[in-house]
């Protein structure tokens, strides 16, 4: 899952890339409103956190563009605005929640979890497919219901397939889902991430999960 956080605190935006990347996630973080406007066109984003008090251009101007844009992006405004013509103003513009400054880190990341399983219409946090499944709350995968050790780019990879069932992705294409946009990592990295994760699935009994599809890509049908 790809997340931007557009935050002008250098502090609290360190804070918040530095945990959603120790769980899996690749996080941009703009530190300005035009900033985020450049990073939305250049990138495809599952979630957009965003800050409405932002220098150059406000957030409610950044989530009215990323809006007539009809991306699917969800949104979760961050602000120490906590007045409700403040919410009803930034969910009017297609907010999709909005969380009032200070916070706990914990429902931050329960609410963005679940803007997640909206994202991708999905009841429950569990992805699963034969002995193997996904609960992408914990970020735990498990087969038979023991777990199975992945390191967070090879859940994010599984993740990303599981979810996509049947679409193929090139290698470039899941790069940019499973980095962020100041990686010097070469895409070639997502080969030796398949490598290693078909490996762990096959020593737990899951073996061809992952199809090649020559020209097209990786894809779990």
């Amino acid at each position: 899952m790809k997340l931007l956080i557009v935050e002008d605190s250098a502090r609290l935006s360190a804070a918040l890339t530095s945990d959603f990347r120790r769980e899996g996630f690749a996080v941009d973080h703009a530190g300005d409103g035009q900033a985020a406007l450049g990073q939305i066109e250049a990138h495809e984003y599952d979630l957009v956190i965003l800050d409405l008090m932002l220098p150059r251009v406000s957030g409610l101007e950044v989530l009215r563009a990323l809006r007539a844009s009809r991306a699917p992006t969800r949104v979760l405004v961050l602000s120490a605005r906590d007045q409700t013509e403040d919410r009803v103003a930034a969910l009017n513009l297609g907010a999709d929640d909005y969380l009032v400054k200070p916070f706990d880190l914990s429902e931050l990341k329960a609410r963005t979890l679940a803007l997640l399983r909206r994202r991708y219409g999905e009841t429950s946090g569990v992805l699963a497919h034969g002995e193997l499944t996904l609960d992408t709350n914990a970020r735990l995968a498990t087969v038979r219901g023991s777990p199975l050790p992945l390191t967070p780019k090879e859940y994010a990879l599984l993740e990303t397939l599981l979810r996509h069932r049947g679409r193929s992705f090139t290698r470039v294409a899941l790069f940019e889902r499973l980095y962020d946009g100041l990686s010097e990592a070469s895409d070639r990295v997502v080969e030796v991430i398949v490598s290693t994760l078909r490996t762990k699935l096959a020593s737990a009994g899951i073996r061809e999960l992952i199809e090649t599809r020559r020209g097209f890509g990786y894809r779990v049908p």
